[in-house]
């Protein structure tokens, strides 16, 4: 069955009531027990509720894992999954991170004795020569937010197994219709579900998906112990969000390409990080791992007037936080996504100033075309004035 079909088709086992095509919300926090020495399944929904168990039954089906586990946001997700580690254990990360992992692994998890360890993923040499006795796990995103860079995730979970390490990728960017890591040899997938397993800017969740039995258990108990779970009504949302997943993805991709190969042709961009680009480092380590090149692009103008100038006279992408959504959004990473990183660090990452983050939308790219083309005439306006 193809994966287009695995979607629309998905029948995850709980809930199946009266022959109804969609999932019912199981708005409910406990469940009355029948016998004292035969509980049934589900007993009080931080534990487990039926709808939500839809959830992870499809997310896990549709990334080839042992099981799925959904938690109230992405951070929710990646803070339960470093929950695994213990003190005086190291993660190693990509160095050009998402400003919420970032957060979590340097605030919040050193006052457990947990610590993060920054490297360029994109190179494995530099992972092997990383690893310390201290290494639990290797954390990846590929590709990165906001840089685009690509990391070999078959590779780094090699050198992971040799270690004895565990892999975990955010696949959030790809999804798992472009990308799945367990195939690649990761253990762990998360997901913002937010973003584009959501689709459509309405609800807050995360997905964690697990390769073996093993860790299955470890995040069955960190779920139920720390209790950050999805509720009912925001599972069904994206049980109704990934009908539609390889449709918009495919929309997305098509109007990225579109878009970022002009945005390579504009004078006013010094520099365009989207992996569909041939030019692009990781381009064809993107086509071997992974089905496409999705739908997030990043780009520099060449100074931070031109950035204000810019976002002011746009019109048809929202400014905002998000993205994986049916609009176009765009961020601006230095002040938005990846605020909470010091400048000195976010500028050794290459989030800099001139920076923007556009998660291209479903809508004719023709149009956000257009529109870029006015806010650059308007920057173009402005220069010649100022001469």
């Amino acid at each position: 069955m193809s994966f287009g079909t695995k979607l629309v088709q998905a029948k995850p086992s709980s809930g199946r009531h009266h022959g109804a095509l969609s999932t019912p919300i199981y708005q409910a926090s406990t469940f009355h027990q029948f016998s004292l020495s035969e509980p049934g399944k589900f007993d009080y929904s931080r534990s487990g509720n039926p709808t939500r168990e839809a959830l992870e039954q499809t997310i896990a089906e549709l990334e080839g894992g042992y099981a799925g586990f959904a938690f109230s946001s992405g951070m929710a997700a990646i803070s339960s999954v470093f929950c695994l580690l213990s003190a005086g254990d190291e993660v190693l990360l990509s160095d050009d991170i998402y400003g919420g992992t970032y957060r979590a692994i340097t605030k919040l998890f050193p006052r457990f004795g947990i610590r993060g360890k920054f490297v360029d993923t994109t190179n494995t040499e530099a992972v092997r020569a990383a690893i310390t006795s201290a290494t639990r796990a290797i954390f990846l995103e590929s590709p990165s937010n906001p840089q685009m860079n690509i990391t070999d995730i078959e590779e780094a979970s090699r050198i992971a197994k040799q270690r004895g390490l565990l892999t975990i990728v955010d696949n959030t960017f790809m999804t798992p219709y472009l990308q799945r890591p367990l195939e690649l040899g990761a253990d762990i997938v998360v997901h913002s579900a937010t973003k584009y397993i959501g689709g459509h800017s309405d609800v807050v969740g995360g997905l964690v998906v697990v390769a073996s039995q093993e860790i299955s258990d470890e995040i069955g108990f960190i779920q139920n112990a720390f209790g950050a779970i999805l509720g009912p009504q925001d599972s069904w949302l994206l049980l109704r969000g990934l009908k539609t997943l390889k449709v918009r993805m495919d929309q997305h991709e098509k109007n990225a390409r579109q878009i970022a190969s002009w945005l390579a042709s504009r004078s006013e961009v010094e520099a365009v990080y989207y992996p569909g680009l041939p030019e692009h480092p990781g381009h064809e380590l993107a086509l071997k791992q992974a089905k496409g090149f999705g739908g997030m692009i990043s780009f520099t103008l060449g100074s931070v007037e031109q950035v204000e100038q810019f976002l002011h006279n746009l019109t048809l992408p929202a400014l905002a936080v998000s993205l994986g959504a049916v609009e176009s959004i765009i961020t601006y990473p230095a002040r938005m996504s990846h605020a909470s990183i010091p400048e000195e660090q976010r500028k050794q990452m290459g989030v800099t100033d001139t920076l923007l983050r556009i998660s291209v939308g479903i809508e004719d790219a023709e149009d956000v075309i257009r529109d870029f083309e006015q806010a650059f005439r308007w920057i173009d306006s402005k220069v010649s004035h100022t001469i």
